[in-house]
């Protein structure tokens, strides 16, 4: 497993998401949503477009599991992902989002993947 720090928190007020690139070439966007940060894949799984070009709904207060509540929507064809799970919820997406596992550590956002290629769906 390797930790790949991609943000300070402090530039990701809640409500908010960013952009931030792993070896210089992957894309991921990072959410906070209701005291939860989260990370997936930078794209949309339907057709190649940058996720925060696209925009929250939803968000708020954690569920019970933790998780945050609410969706991230591509601006291209107006697909929605579920911020709990990455679930595509709306055509013309059908794949979800890749998840990735995401570590606080001394106020910066690490995420934990394993060795080689960063993970995605398409």
């Amino acid at each position: 497993m390797r930790r790949i720090d991609l943000l300070a928190l402090a530039d990701l007020p809640d409500g908010t998401m960013q952009m931030a690139w792993v070896d210089g070439t992957d894309p991921v966007v990072v959410v906070h949503s209701g005291g939860v940060v989260r990370a997936f894949q930078g794209t949309c799984t339907h057709e190649y477009f940058e996720l925060d070009k696209g925009f929250l709904t939803g968000g708020g207060s954690a569920g019970t599991d933790g998780r945050p509540a609410g969706t991230l929507s591509c601006a291209l064809h107006l697909s929605r992902f579920d911020l709990a799970t990455g679930e595509a919820l709306d055509p013309p997406a059908e794949l979800p989002l890749a998840v990735y596992d995401v570590v606080i550590d001394d106020g910066r956002v690490l995420i934990e993947v394993p060795e080689g290629p960063l993970a995605v769906n398409e």
